[in-house]
Formats: structure tokens, C-alpha cells, sequence
């Protein structure tokens, strides 16, 4: 499954430059967010707000401070709030870094942002960001209730808002797939419990329902950007963990490795338990790209497997697509197998937060760049940033936008769907409501509208998030990149292990991977769980 990988604390080389560039400039900080409200025309000075835009070096993009969106926010905010709005490109795969630069020359947009949540809260502790709940109090009145408490809190550090954080409208993680047409061929019924699905991967062994040469059950890859075993451990893990169990003991990304949880050791004896009944791809260690599992579900060789929720039916690899050309008649359904102990079927999927939007304490528009924010969250502004012009670059059909093609090219070229460079407030289609949303996304992903819409329902059936941690994990930070190749070493030996070796090879390995670095990550969670509840 591709993911993306946890996010970590970015260490800035520019560091103390950037303290001593601060302690010169917070006098500037607030100068007038107290006397200024939502109205438009409440200032007569004619202000210029600068603001953030990747640069994803699309080829023909348009000039990103000059182009059809840039002159919609001017013609509308702009005019409305008596301001100018430029735009300041930034490289897309070097915005840490550049935001670094900027922020510690004092030279950081009014609005900038981030999707690393360490960068933030080091920029917390120099002191380089303005407080935002007085000024969201006075200004934010829209923007407050389209994020709402659930997604604001994602920008709370030490107590006090300093991030505005994007809404990110689809939360799916992953989903289980499987060939109903080889079910069908067996007169099997769908599984919904582990044991269920253990004996159906045995049927598709023994049976071989789609003739197929080397046929592999559960396709399965061990990949070392994300090591893990999908949702197979949330079958083996107890209901009844406390608040602080779970929230120290979770893993804090998808697809994700916690050693110490209860009931994973079970989770790695069942995929053990597969492998050695010739159940998983027999190459799952090497394949660390995955695309040789991809291959094999094409080939239509694999009757179930796990990834991304809609994974499938993209256009890039296009697994579906490529399967029912090579196999007429293959049918694949997203399934839900991995029951607990309560009869839940639960799903970790992201948090509702996208992006971190900041404003640093330099700023001199810290009212107006939340004016700007809370102009944004106005549903008819977000369809317009989204989607354009109604009857020119899109067509409503129940509802829902349908494009024409217009933004794909020329000065309306949207670089990257939904046009989220622009319309920074939400991390995916937004249309105010969940069903209409829903309809949208499906949309675009053509022959596959249903599936994708019953993909996205069952990738949320019982979900929840992890704790939500308003301080990163420095030892993770440190140590999260060789402590996730060390998991993907330990997952390919206890996987191809004797069953009989399992458990104390499990103990071993653990004992292993706790003093590499596992039980600072461990010692750090309980720490900032206590200090986060005033324990």
C-alpha cells in the first residue's frame, strides 16, 4: 500500500537566525487586528496581503501571481477588503526548507503554510507565530464554523491557537478487496471475520477458482516507507484500551507498526499462519515497491489483497482496469473482514486536518489574513475556487460539478486537483454537504462511480482517529526512519518463521527494536500524553 509516510519535526539549519530575526520584529505583530472587524470597508488604507502558493512546476502552468484564480480574489476580496493580494511561489518539494529561509529573514507571506506539523510547533517555540483566537473571535466567524472544534484543535499548540489548519474532506485510509467473482464461482459468502477469511484464502488455494498459474490468495507487500499489515491487527486488538493506552500505544500513521500493542503479536502469528499454508505472496519481502503485487492482481493471479481505499479504480496504476482487459468477467468488491472482539470492524483513517496554515508573528495583516481566510470558507467562494465559472468550466448534474475541461490548460490550469493551492482551506472536494462530496468523488473516477462511492462507505464503517498529539514526538523524529526499516526486517522474519519459533522470536526481535530507539519513541508518548492532560 502506498501511503504517506508520518510526518516528522524538520530541524532548520537557520534556526538562530531566525530567534534573534523574531525578537526585532514582534512589536509588528498585532498593530491593527484590534480595531478592525469582518465588515468589508472598515479600513480606508489600501493594504497588501502575500500569500503562499506552491509552485509544482507543471509544465504550461500559468504565471501562479497572475492567472484567472489570482484575478478572481482580487476582483472579489480584494476590492471588498480595500487590499491587493500577491501571491509568493515556493518549490513544492523544498517547502520546508524555503518557508525556513523566509520565516527566519522575516520575509514569510502573511499566510503560509505547511503540512509538517514538528515545523509548526518549532516555529511555536521561537516565538515566531501570532496568536490567532482573539483575532478568529473577531474575524473568523465563518471560518470557525467550517472547520469547527475538531479540525481547529489540530492548530492548538501549548494551549493557544497558531494554525489554522485545512479540512481534509476524504478521512478513508484503506480498504480489503477481494474477486467476488471467484467467491461466486465457489458459492462462497463474503467474509466478515478473521477466521471467515483465513478459510476463504484456504478455498482460493485449494480450489484455484480462476485457473491461474501460481495463484496467490491475499496479495501482500512488505513495503519500507510503511511497514505494516494493513487493518489485520485491529481484529486482534482489545476493545477496552484506556484513553492512555491508546493514545501511547497506537500507531500514529495508517498502515503503521506498534510493537507493543496488545494483540499484535497475534495479528503477525496469523500472517504467519498464511504464509506458511502458501496463502501470501510468496515474494512479499523483496517487493518493496509494490508493483509486482500490482502486477499479479492485473494478471488477475490475487484474490483478495489491502491499499489505499479507492486504490483500484485510480487511473495510475489502474489494477481494475488492467484486470477486467486481461480477465473479462473479474469482479473486485471492498470487503470487511477483520472483526474484533466486540463485533466492530474498526479503521484508523486521517485526521480531519490537511494542511497547517500560519501567519507569522512579523505579520502586519494578521485581521486581514484572517479576513481572507474567513472570505474563503463562504461555500459559494469555495465553489468558485474549485471548480470556476458555472456554465464556462463546469455544469451542476444533480448537484454536482461536472467539469468541461477548461482547467486544464492555458491561464484557468488548475496544478493540482480541486485546485487546493488556491483554495487552502479545504484538502479535497468540498460542497457542504457528505453526500453531495461523496458524488463528487466519484465522479472522478469514470466507469467506477458506484464502486468508488460503496468503497468510500465501507472505508468508513467504525472509523476513528488517533490521538490527537498537540506535541510531536522528538524521539520519533529522530529515529522514525530506522526504526520503520528495522520493522520491515522484523515483519519479514516472523512472517517466514516456523510457527513453532514465533513467539519467542516475537520477544526477541521486540527486545531488539525497544533499545534501537522504540523505547524513547515509547517514554516520549507517555510524556507528552501526561503533560497534554495535566498529569
Amino acid at each position: 500500500m502506498k501511503t504517506k509516510a508520518k510526518r516528522s519535526i524538520s530541524v532548520s539549519l537557520v534556526a538562530l537566525t531566525f530567534a534573534s530575526t523574531l525578537a526585532a520584529c514582534q512589536s509588528n505583530s498585532n498593530s491593527s487586528s484590534s480595531t478592525q472587524n469582518d465588515t468589508a470597508g472598515t479600513t480606508k488604507e489600501h493594504r497588501t496581503l502575500t500569500v503562499e502558493v506552491f509552485d509544482r512546476g507543471k509544465p504550461g502552468q500559468p504565471d501562479l501571481n497572475n492567472n484567472f484564480w489570482t484575478k478572481y480574489i482580487n476582483d472579489n476580496f480584494g476590492k471588498q477588503f480595500n487590499a491587493t493580494v500577491n501571491f509568493v511561489s515556493v518549490p513544492r518539494a523544498q517547502e520546508v526548507d524555503k518557508l525556513n529561509v523566509l520565516m527566519a529573514a522575516g520575509q514569510a507571506p502573511d499566510i503560509s503554510y505547511t503540512y509538517t506539523q514538528g515545523v509548526v510547533y518549532n516555529y511555536v517555540q521561537q516565538g515566531g507565530l501570532a496568536e490567532l483566537d482573539s483575532v478568529l473571535k473577531q474575524h473568523g466567524t465563518t471560518l470557525t464554523k467550517y472547520l469547527g472544534d475538531d479540525v481547529l484543535k489540530y492548530g492548538k499548540f501549548n494551549g493557544k491557537q497558531y494554525s489554522v489548519p485545512g479540512k481534509r474532506t476524504v478521512l478513508a485510509g484503506s480498504n480489503t478487496f477481494i474477486r467476488k467473482d471467484w467467491l461466486d464461482k465457489l458459492g462462497l459468502p463474503v467474509p466478515t471475520t478473521p477466521e471467515q477469511f483465513y478459510n476463504t484464502m484456504v478455498a482460493f488455494k485449494e480450489k484455484n477458482p480462476g485457473n491461474v498459474s501460481g495463484v496467490i490468495p491475499y496479495g501482500y507487500s512488505l513495503q519500507p516507507s510503511g511497514p505494516g499489515l494493513g487493518y489485520i491487527p485491529e481484529a486482534f486488538k482489545p476493545s477496552n484500551l484506556t484513553e492512555e493506552q491508546f493514545a501511547t500505544l497506537q500507531p500514529q500513521a495508517i498502515w503503521s507498526t506498534n510493537w507493543n500493542m496488545p494483540g499484535f503479536d497475534k495479528a503477525v502469528q496469523y500472517m504467519n499462519k498464511m504464509f506458511n499454508a502458501g496463502l501470501i505472496s510468496p515474494n512479499f519481502a523483496t517487493d518493496k515497491d509494490g508493483k509486482l503485487l500490482d502486477a499479479d492482481i492485473s494478471n488477475g493471479k490475487v484474490g483478495a489483497f489491502q491499499t489505499n481505499w479507492d486504490g483500484p479504480y485510480r487511473t495510475a496504476p489502474g489494477t481494475y482496469a488492467n484486470l477486467t482487459k486481461n480477465v473479462p468477467g473479474a469482479q473486485l468488491i471492498p470487503i470487511d473482514p477483520w472483526q474484533n472482539d466486540a463485533g466492530k470492524h474498526p479503521k484508523n483513517v486521517y485526521s480531519p486536518n490537511g494542511m497547517y496554515i500560519i501567519i507569522p508573528k512579523t505579520s502586519k495583516n494578521v485581521d486581514l489574513a484572517i479576513q481572507y481566510l474567513n472570505w474563503m470558507a463562504d461555500p459559494k467562494v469555495t465553489l468558485f475556487l474549485q471548480n470556476g465559472q458555472e456554465g464556462v468550466d463546469y455544469n451542476l448534474v444533480n448537484g454536482v460539478p461536472k467539469q468541461t475541461g477548461t482547467t486544464n490548460s492555458g491561464d484557468k490550469m488548475m496544478t493540482v486537483a480541486n485546485n487546493l493551492d488556491y483554495d487552502i482551506l479545504s484538502n479535497g472536494i468540498e460542497l457542504g454537504d457528505q453526500q453531495k462530496n461523496t458524488a463528487a468523488i466519484s465522479a472522478g473516477y469514470p466507469g467506477y462511480e458506484k464502486d468508488v462511492e460503496n468503497a468510500l462507505k465501507v472505508g468508513m464503517v467504525d472509523n476513528y482517529t488517533t490521538y490527537f498529539y498537540s506535541i510531536p514526538n522528538a524521539a520519533d523524529a529522530k529515529s522514525n526512519t530506522e526504526l520503520k526499516n528495522l520493522s520491515a526486517q522484523m515483519l519479514a522474519k516472523l512472517i517466514v518463521a516456523k510457527p513453532a519459533e514465533v513467539d519467542s522470536l516475537y520477544k526477541t526481535l521486540v527486545q531488539q527494536y525497544m533499545g534501537q530507539g522504540g523505547q524513547a519513541v515509547q517514554d516520549e508518548y507517555v510524556k507528552n500524553y501526561k503533560t497534554q492532560n495535566g498529569k
